[in-house]
């Protein structure tokens, strides 16, 4: 049917046609969705989105309710709202949710997420709505929390019953894939069953205005990871994880490096992280390069880490360009991680030869940063093949129990920087050369104890 609808009016007794266009808003309750909570309305959200794609785009509305749907698919010009009052509760079932090939691996498949978009542009996701991705139902078939480690052999047929329900993983909450001029903002985001935000392969995406609440210690509910995006902005959003709150990923390994397609130009601003593993993290999947990083205006509350940088050998990649810089942090037991020993397989001293595999650190950049309460200033910890080169800090201000590690590392400078201890030496070097610690300073200098120490 013709989305063009014609009226006429009269103008000094003369008939002229008038050409409108068709609703631009489509309230999934007018393609049958009851949002009781219990009926599943994943037809009645395709019916709306559908209808919205016929009509040349619009909205597809959400009014106060709830709703249990599987993958809801987005199109091109698309906006999904959703009103205050409503909640989209993510399907316990997998079977609500599709499988589709894995752009890392042609030959294997994965479980979709909640909300996606593929190859689309002019997504948006946005409102003062709830969505909820159920994520207690895919953490038990896991054995979280308390049997998350128990080996498969010991566990019983009902838990292995559960676990085979997993065979293809767990769904995002939302996951765009390869989208242009991407918009999330405002939403509430709860209880993912995996990462809640996760962009891939997209460009010129804004993230704003997001509440992200997952429970500490569900598994591997990062917050926001854009994977080998461009032109990312995160800002103004609150993020309490149960794994890293924002992550820069592009690929892992070979897989990474053969897609070479790097997460770039990237910009997190004015956001606020509790909880999570780490504040801002990259890697340890950044096989295929993340560089042009800006980080700033932020607090960071609670999280495991602050700043963390994460890879190993075998990677491959390169992280260069990072800024850092108006940064808050309280009670984070490790100010700063820079490690190329994610894995923790090989030894600080080993030295191997240099191959596609070696990823590179390179042009960190720190500046106007406080943490306090922290029990680790930090460790930079690079590979004897392959040190980890032009790191700054200026003007940062660490309360810890113990200072700074650096190893493996060459061109680190330090200007006005003031590192307060309860025990040991502020900075400590092994394998590290044109370190410039002039202008690192302490207030807590310990008798016996160098304020620098190198080896």
């Amino acid at each position: 049917m013709s989305s063009i609808r014609f009226k006429f009016v009269l103008f000094f007794g003369l008939a002229f046609p008038l050409w409108s266009a068709a609703p631009s808003v489509f309230n999934v309750r007018d393609y049958g969705a009851l949002g009781d909570g219990s009926h599943k309305e994943t037809l009645a959200f395709a019916r709306a989105i559908e209808a919205c794609v016929r009509a040349g785009g619009g909205t597809v509305y959400v009014p106060p309710g709830r709703y249990l749907t599987g993958t809801i698919s987005l199109k091109s010009n698309v906006t999904l709202e959703l009103e205050a009052g409503a909640v989209i509760l993510g399907s316990p079932d997998p079977a609500d949710y599709p499988l589709r090939p894995s752009v890392w691996d042609q030959s294997k498949q994965e479980i979709c997420p909640l909300i996606d978009a593929v190859d689309a542009e002019n997504v948006t996701i946005r409102g003062r709505g709830v969505i909820d991705g159920q994520g207690q139902y895919w953490w038990r078939r896991m054995g979280w929390p308390d049997r998350l480690k128990v080996p498969r052999s010991q566990r019983t047929p009902e838990e292995l019953a559960q676990l085979a329900l997993l065979a293809h993983g767990r769904p995002h909450l939302i996951e765009p894939v390869r989208c242009k001029n991407l918009v999330i903002e405002g939403l509430h985001l709860i209880n993912s069953p995996s990462w809640t935000v996760s962009p891939l392969l997209c460009e010129f995406v804004r993230i704003d205005g997001l509440t992200i609440e997952n429970p500490a210690f569900s598994p591997n509910t990062d917050g926001i990871d854009p994977v080998s995006c461009r032109n990312v902005q995160i800002v103004n959003c609150r993020i309490d994880a149960g794994d890293d709150c924002v992550t820069l990923k592009s690929g892992m390994d070979e897989a990474g490096r053969r897609m070479g397609r790097p997460d770039e130009n990237i910009t997190v601003a004015n956001c606020v992280m509790l909880h999570g593993h780490g504040g801002v993290v990259i890697g340890s999947e950044m096989s295929g390069d993340v560089r042009n990083v800006v980080v700033t205006n932020c607090v960071f509350q609670g999280t495991q880490r602050g700043i963390r940088i994460k890879s190993q050998r075998g990677r491959g990649g390169v992280v260069e360009g990072v800024e850092a810089s108006n940064i808050v942090m309280q009670d984070v037991p490790e100010a700063f991680s820079i490690t190329m020993f994610y894995s923790g397989r090989s030894k600080i001293d080993d030295i191997f030869p240099v191959n596609e595999g070696t990823p590179a650190f390179r042009d960190l950049h720190f500046s106007n940063i406080t943490a306090r309460g922290s029990r680790s200033a930090g460790e930079i910890a690079g590979l004897r093949e392959m040190p980890i080169a032009k790191i700054t800090f200026s003007n940062v201000q660490i309360q810890a129990q113990t200072g700074m590690s650096c190893t493996n590392a060459k061109d680190i400078a330090f200007y006005d920087v003031r590192i307060d201890t309860a025990q040991g030496p502020v900075f400590s070097a092994k394998n590290c050369s044109s370190v410039d610690s002039s202008r690192l300073s302490t207030s807590t200098p310990h008798e016996g104890v160098p304020v620098v120490e190198a080896r």
